[in-house]
């Protein structure tokens, strides 16, 4: 794992001991935030799995599966290194909104999304370098302002929407609707930090011990 030595957000702390880092994912956005606690993956190998949420299933087992198939996925490819996957989820109450691929789609969610709460939930899923798989998800409660038509057409000319779930990015634009939010920031961003910070800590604590 690529480590660079420099101040990491607290309860993330990047971690000391190089080792292989396979990050299952070609977010861009997920790059930029490993590197803020130190993390440079060595290889990027995204998963390629139908991401189609099966029938009835609620958004975080939804999130979960995704996470802990594309891990599953990649690490076949890479024995032995330490494999990172994540999937992340927009709901409004049971129902998952989806990527927005097109501007019909981007606006369907922004109305969905006005003025009202809803979650953003990443899974997780480590594969070790022993073979050993966790999964586990963190949910962020996000509330939009009620927003204008002109909110909507203004967001949907930036083309911040193109590709992201629920059809908005939290970095961007759509921050100005953002009047509530409750948990971690970096989880609607794409990774929760904390957890995945931890993570890394806690299993090369055990390296050293072992």
């Amino acid at each position: 794992m690529a480590v660079r030595q420099h101040d990491a957000p607290e309860g993330a702390q990047a971690p000391q001991k190089a080792e292989t880092l396979v990050l299952a994912s070609a977010s861009p956005r997920r790059l930029d935030l490993l590197a803020q606690i130190g993390i440079a993956p060595d290889v990027v190998a995204p998963a390629h799995i139908d991401e189609t949420p099966e029938k009835d299933e609620l958004p975080k087992p939804h999130a979960e599966r995704l996470a802990r198939e594309k891990a599953a996925a990649i690490s076949p490819e890479h024995p032995g290194a330490l494999v990172l996957a994540a999937d992340t989820v927009v709901a409004v109450g049971k129902r998952i909104l989806p990527k927005a691929e097109d501007e019909a789609t981007a606006r369907h969610c922004l109305k969905m999304l006005s003025g009202r709460r809803h979650k953003v939930i990443s899974g997780i899923s480590v594969v070790l370098p022993g073979g050993h798989q966790i999964t586990k998800s963190v949910t962020t409660t996000v509330a939009f302002k009620v927003l204008s038509e002109t909110d909507i057409e203004q967001y949907i000319e930036s083309g911040e929407w193109d590709g992201k779930a629920g059809g908005y990015a939290i970095q961007g634009l759509a921050a100005t609707y953002v009047r509530f939010l409750s948990g971690s920031y970096s989880n609607v961003v794409g990774l929760p930090l904390f957890e995945v910070g931890g993570w890394m800590n806690a299993h090369l604590t055990k390296q050293d011990q072992s």
